[in-house]
């Protein structure tokens, strides 16, 4: 039963909760051991939570995801992980992110409230809901980022959010959002409606302008906090403009994976096997790294 549960956790998703790390980073105190200890706790409270969060809306679809070529081979949907056991677990596995919200305080828990919310309005009907379907995907994106800044507060108040923050990272998911729907309607075919109803509402012409802005709006948006002279006087030095061309070429690499690679629908997943996704990535966050912390 064990290893069918974490099967429905979804442990490869949770590359997407490593956006709870953001604001340590960016906020200059990756250095402090105390304040790594609460971001590492932050990921696995939101990677339990959006774990939970996954099987619930398994448990919802069951019926549809045995129509998937790929969802079928998922623990409840394939029969490996019994509905009734994973009902149970889902009081205790909240219980638990519950325990750990405590400890790292009301803004934190404030975040997986609306987290849990968002993503059961999602799960319970907005999913079938043209164009806003993304935006909530998106948002999810976003408290992600607002819990990691959160979550450092009560012990570093001076930490704030960032407007940028909120609107790099909703650009960047929307993108994201998006493009899981153009390669989710492109893999379906003429079995779209049947795998997800809101497939039905999207064109192929919809989604690649949807595509086109979203992937503008989130270079852009990275481009100009780079250099925003409040950007600018907080890091002491406008060496961060260099770190724009990486994130470009990652928005044009995926939008590549989206027209040419039947697995791009699942965002984790390219991150865990594209290898240039993985190069950029990595070369991004050693520079930015160093030019926060060294370049001054």
């Amino acid at each position: 039963m064990i290893v069918p549960l974490i099967g429905a956790l979804r442990p490869k998703q949770w590359t997407k909760n490593l956006l709870v790390f953001v604001g340590i980073v960016f906020a200059q105190h990756a250095t402090d051991p105390a304040l790594i200890a609460r971001a590492v706790a932050g990921f696995f409270g939101f990677s339990l939570l959006a774990g939970t969060v996954y099987m619930v809306n398994d448990l919802r679809d069951i019926e549809a995801d045995k129509l998937h070529p790929k969802k079928k081979k998922r623990p409840i949907a394939s029969g490996r992980l019994a509905p009734g056991v994973a009902w149970a677990m889902v009081p205790v596995l909240l219980a638990v992110v519950g325990v750990i919200a405590w400890w790292l305080g009301t803004g934190y828990t404030a975040v997986l409230v609306a987290y849990l919310v968002t993503n059961l309005l999602y799960s319970f009907g907005l999913k079938h809901q043209v164009i806003l379907d993304v935006f909530m995907i998106a948002a999810g994106f976003v408290l992600r980022a607002v819990a990691g800044v959160e979550l450092l507060k009560p012990v570093a108040p001076e930490v704030q959010i960032s407007s940028w923050l909120l609107v790099c990272t909703f650009f960047g998911a929307l993108f994201l959002g998006v493009s899981k729907r153009s390669r989710e309607l492109a893999n379906a075919g003429a079995n779209a409606t049947q795998q997800r109803s809101v497939l039905a509402s999207y064109t192929p012409e919809l989604l690649d302008r949807m595509l086109t802005i979203a992937a503008a709006c989130t270079i852009m948006s990275y481009a100009l906090y780079t250099i925003w002279p409040a950007t600018v006087a907080k890091f002491g030095t406008e060496a961060l403009i260099v770190t724009t061309p990486l994130v470009a070429y990652g928005v044009f690499r995926y939008l590549h994976l989206v027209k040419v690679s039947e697995t791009s629908e699942d965002p984790s997943q390219v991150l865990l096997s594209d290898r240039p996704i993985q190069a950029t990535v990595a070369l991004f966050v050693a520079l930015a790294l160093w030019i926060l912390y060294h370049a001054r």
